[in-house]
C-alpha cells in the first residue's frame, strides 16, 4: 500500500487531538445539558411561548453553520494540513463558548439577549462542523493500519468524555444550587469551565506532528481516485442515524426532567451514565471493528438497537423513576457507541487522502445538521404534539430502519478483513 512508507505515531502521541475533541464538544454540547435554564435566562415567559422549545431550537441553529464549517475548515485542512485546521476550529470554539457565558440574559439587555445568543451558537457550529474532518483524518493518518479502528474510537471516546464531563459539572451545580441560582448564573459556571482550559488545548495541538503532508505525498504515486457518489450517500445516512442516536443520548437528561418529572439532579445523572459507558464501548468497538470488520460491529449494534430502543421508552414511561431512566439510557449508550466507531473510521478509510478531511468534514456536518441538530427539537415536539411519552421511541426506530438498510451496502475496510478476503 502507498501509505505502508509512513510513520505512525503511538497511541499516547495523538493524546492532544482526543483531549482537543473533547473540550470542543464539551463546550458545544454543554448548552443541551443546561437548555432548560438557558431558555428561562434568554427567552422567559413573558416574552410568550415555551421558554424550553425556544432554548432548543437555538440548540438547533449551531447545526446550520455546520456544513459551511465542514466546507470552509475541512477543505483548509486538505490543503493546508490537518493540524492548522485543528487549531483554528478549536480556537473559535474558544470564543464562542466564551461569548455565550459572558452575555446577559434578557432582563438585562432585552432582546439584544437572545440574539447575541444565536450567534454564538452559530459560531460554535462553524467551528465544530470544521473539526471531526481533520481530527478524524489525522487519526487515520496517524494510526497503524491494523489499529485505525481503535485510533478513530478516540473520536468517538472523547466526544462521550465531554458528555461525562458536563453531565459531572450539571450534576455538581443542580446538588450545589437553588434552582433559582442555577437559572440566573449557574450554568454560566459550566460554560466558563469550558473556556478556561481552551488555552491547555491550543497549546497541545500545537505541539502535534502534521501527517497531511506524508499522507498525501505517499498517495501522489498512486492513480487520482475519486469516491464513488454511492459510498457518499451510504456514509451519510449511516452518519445520519448516528447523529441521531447520540441527540437522543444527550436528550435524556432534558426528558428526564421534563417528561418524566425527575428532579435536575436525578436527570443529569442519566449524562453520566451515558458519557461513562460510551467512552468505554466506543474504544471496544474499535478494537472489535480492527479484528472482526467494521460491518459485523456496526450492523449488530444497530440491529439490536432498533429492537431494544421502544421497550427501553416504555420502561421508563410506565415507572417514571431514576432507575428506569438509568438503565434504558445504560442499555442505549452501549448500543449507540457500538455504531460510532465503526461507521466513521469505514467512511474515512475509503477515501483518499488529499479528500478525506473536506469529504468527512461536510458528510458529517450535514447528516448531523439535518439530523443530529433537528432531534431534540423534534422529541420535545412530537411528544407534545402527540401527548405519547412514547414519540421519541417510534422517531428513533423509523430512523435506526432506514439506517440498518443503508447500513448492508457498507463496503467492508478494515484490512485483517481484506487481508482474509483475498486467501
Amino acid at each position: 500500500m502507498a501509505e505502508s512508507s509512513q510513520t505512525y505515531l503511538p497511541l499516547h502521541k495523538v493524546a492532544a487531538v482526543g483531549i482537543g475533541n473533547a473540550l470542543a464538544f464539551y463546550d458545544f454540547l454543554s448548552f443541551s445539558f443546561f437548555a432548560i435554564q438557558i431558555g428561562h435566562s434568554f427567552f422567559p415567559r413573558s416574552t410568550g411561548g415555551n421558554s424550553l422549545l425556544y432554548a432548543l431550537a437555538t440548540f438547533g441553529t449551531g447545526f446550520l453553520t455546520r456544513p459551511l464549517g465542514g466546507w470552509l475548515i475541512g477543505m483548509y485542512g486538505d490543503r493546508a494540513g490537518r493540524k492548522p485546521a485543528m487549531l483554528l476550529s478549536f480556537g473559535l470554539m474558544g470564543f464562542a463558548i466564551l461569548g455565550m457565558a459572558l452575555t446577559p440574559s434578557y432582563s438585562v439587555i432585552g432582546i439584544a439577549a437572545p440574539v447575541l445568543l444565536v450567534i454564538f451558537r452559530m459560531l460554535q457550529g462553524l467551528a465544530l462542523g470544521g473539526e471531526v474532518g481533520p481530527s478524524t483524518a489525522f487519526l487515520i493518518e496517524a494510526a497503524p493500519p491494523a489499529r485505525r479502528g481503535l485510533y478513530v474510537a478516540l473520536q468517538w471516546a472523547t466526544q462521550d468524555f465531554a458528555v461525562l464531563v458536563a453531565g459531572v459539572v450539571g450534576e455538581v451545580l443542580a446538588r450545589a444550587l437553588s434552582p433559582a441560582a442555577l437559572d440566573a448564573w449557574g450554568w454560566r459556571l459550566a460554560f466558563l469551565a469550558g473556556a478556561a482550559v481552551v488555552p491547555l488545548g491550543l497549546f497541545m495541538r500545537r505541539a502535534l506532528p502534521e501527517t497531511f503532508h506524508q499522507a498525501a505525498s505517499a498517495a501522489a504515486h498512486a492513480a487520482p481516485a475519486r469516491p464513488a457518489p454511492s459510498l457518499l450517500l451510504i456514509g451519510f445516512a449511516v452518519l445520519a442515524v448516528i447523529g441521531v442516536g447520540n441527540y437522543v443520548l444527550v436528550y435524556m437528561s432534558t426528558y428526564g426532567q421534563d417528561t418524566l418529572g425527575l428532579a435536575a439532579g436525578a436527570a443529569f445523572f442519566a449524562t453520566i451514565i451515558c458519557g461513562a459507558l460510551q467512552c468505554c464501548s466506543d474504544l471496544a468497538s474499535g478494537i472489535a471493528s480492527d479484528r472482526f470488520g467494521r460491518k459485523p460491529v456496526l450492523l449488530v449494534s444497530m440491529g439490536l438497537l432498533c429492537l431494544l430502543t421502544l421497550p427501553c421508552f416504555i420502561a421508563m414511561a410506565h415507572f417514571r423513576s431514576a432507575a428506569s431512566l438509568y438503565g434504558a439510557t445504560a442499555v442505549m449508550s452501549l448500543l449507540v457507541s457500538g455504531m460510532c466507531g465503526p461507521a466513521l473510521v469505514s467512511l474515512t478509510e475509503a477515501l483518499p487522502a488529499a479528500q478525506r478531511s473536506g469529504i468527512v468534514s461536510i458528510i458529517y456536518a450535514i447528516a448531523m445538521s439535518v439530523f443530529g441538530g433537528t432531534t431534540q427539537f423534534l422529541l420535545k415536539y412530537l411528544t407534545d404534539l402527540t401527548g405519547n411519552k412514547l414519540a421519541p421511541a417510534w422517531y428513533f426506530t423509523a430512523v435506526l430502519a432506514v439506517g440498518l438498510l443503508a447500513a448492508m451496502f457498507l463496503r467492508e475496510t478494515a484490512p485483517a478483513r481484506e487481508r482474509r478476503n483475498t486467501h
